[in-house]
């Protein structure tokens, strides 16, 4: 599959079930206008559809990335929102559609990755960020606040503090820096960076796609609800997998020492 939208090309690599999403406004450094939001959120529903035309889970990872190597996404696209509404600027719902797809979404960042880009890989389940990129919100500096979000999940992941600091400031945060706040899960060096996000992508790619979705719902419900509504949700979630026949591989693989099981999603 190789669908190419008016900002966004989607892939999607049916033998080893991994979507991509791939950002495609090169010469804005990949700047978000309202057409990539909308193409965002339609080529997630293209991808979503894949699993409702086979037998078992089709789609296992979906990979966000920019065209080339200056940029994820620079942020808002500010002249392309000159003279809209408010409400043109509200990107809750692509937000909501990467955090609400089924299957884990991994922001690969590599370059700039600033205001509602730094939003959209904050709605990822994982991100992997070069050693060279620079993460940042820099909506101070129009007056503004990051308005997807921003500052309310990094203070989640590294805290009030830092989340405050990297928002007054406007300033931009290198790759390492982030990987010790927690802001993104891997840094790896430029050389190695594609490799690395690839051999990551087919570990996740391989494993049981049930549970791997399972886990995603259960972090997401545990930062939208309290412990209590979470191990309810855990104890429910579990009780199905052991009726699927990715369990039933998984035991018996286990019990032969069988280190290349399939897993179906099913």
């Amino acid at each position: 599959m190789h669908e190419e939208l008016d900002t966004v090309v989607v892939e999607f690599d049916e033998a080893e079930g991994v979507g991509r999403l791939t950002l495609n406004r090169p010469d804005s450094l990949n700047a978000m206008n309202m057409r990539m939001r909308e193409d965002i959120e339609t080529g997630l529903g293209m991808l979503a559809e894949r699993d409702e035309e086979g037998d078992g889970v089709a789609v296992r990872v979906v990979v966000i990335e920019g065209t080339g190597e200056k940029a994820f996404c620079a942020g808002a696209d500010i002249t392309g929102f000159s003279g809209v509404s408010p409400a043109a600027f509200d990107a809750h719902g692509m937000r909501d559609s990467v955090i609400e797809f089924p299957a884990p979404v991994v922001a690969k960042i590599d370059g700039y990755c600033l205001g509602g880009g730094l939003e959209l890989a904050l709605a990822c389940d994982i991100r992997i960020a070069s050693e060279s990129s620079r993460l940042g919100f820099p909506e101070v500096d129009l007056g503004l606040l990051p308005g997807a979000g921003g500052v309310q999940y990094v203070s989640r992941l590294a805290g009030p503090a830092v989340a405050k600091e990297l928002a007054m400031t406007g300033e931009h945060m290198g790759g390492e820096r982030a990987a010790e706040e927690s802001i993104v899960n891997h840094v790896h060096g430029d050389e190695e960076f594609d490799e690395e996000v690839e051999a990551f992508v087919g570990t996740l790619a391989a494993k049981p796609p049930l549970a791997i979705r399972a886990i995603k719902d259960s972090g997401n419900v545990s930062v939208e609800s309290g412990l209590r509504e979470g191990r309810k949700y855990d104890r429910r979630v579990f009780s199905t997998l052991l009726e699927t026949d990715d369990h039933e591989e998984g035991a018996r693989a286990f019990a032969e020492d069988d280190y290349d099981p399939e897993f179906r999603g099913k």
